[in-house]
């Protein structure tokens, strides 16, 4: 168990040592600014590097993520997240980026019980029961877990655009607009699902 854990710190001291043989001055300017124009809401999912599926490097891409990328109104660390990416970093977009199988849609959807964690899935069944007829008529269970991944995005886009911080924002003219985008496992494809809002 400790040497899986020694792994890392090996890891680490290569990849550093990599991005300054390649760039000696990247550690010294990372370390004295955070400048990104970008706030991503993502799924905790270990399979979905935010700044390595968009070709990001550390300090250009401000991140959250949760089980199944939820923006919950009584979240006080998502919410303090994206006040502090709308009125500190001034971030321009916030991406909410969901992926297809993804675990807290399919937990959401099967009917068991996990503990406490299903306080968190209510919001995602909240989702189902809003889409339940468009989502009951898919042909099959892969089609369903799709479907209700894009419309939980849908979903979270709005409750972000419904905040008093976005509200706040746009009212006194700042210019940021909110995105809702599905990346995909298999071939690493993100697709936009064209739901941007760029004010009230």
């Amino acid at each position: 168990m400790k040497s899986s854990i020694k792994i890392l710190f090996d890891n680490n001291r290569k990849w550093a040592e990599g991005v300054t043989s390649e760039n000696p001055d990247f550690f010294s300017s990372l370390s004295h600014q955070q400048n990104p124009k970008y706030l991503w809401i993502g799924c905790s999912d270990s399979r979905v590097p935010a700044n390595q599926i968009v070709g990001l490097l550390p300090g250009e891409i401000f991140v959250h993520r949760n089980i199944a990328n939820v923006v919950v109104h009584t979240d006080l660390n998502c919410l303090s997240v994206l006040q502090f990416a709308v009125d500190i970093l001034k971030v321009e977009h916030v991406i909410v980026c969901g992926h297809y199988d993804c675990g807290g849609i399919k937990a959401a959807m099967d009917k068991k019980e996990h503990g406490l964690i299903d306080n968190w899935l209510r919001h995602i069944k909240d989702v189902y029961r809003i889409y339940k007829k468009e989502i009951d008529a898919c042909p099959n269970e892969r089609a369903r877990l799709d479907l209700l991944c894009e419309y939980n995005i849908i979903e979270q886009v709005n409750n972000i655009r419904h905040t008093t911080i976005l509200q706040n924002a746009w009212k006194s003219g700042q210019n940021i607009a909110v995105h809702g985008w599905v990346y995909r496992l298999s071939d690493g494809i993100i697709k936009d699902l064209k739901v941007t809002v760029e004010g009230c």
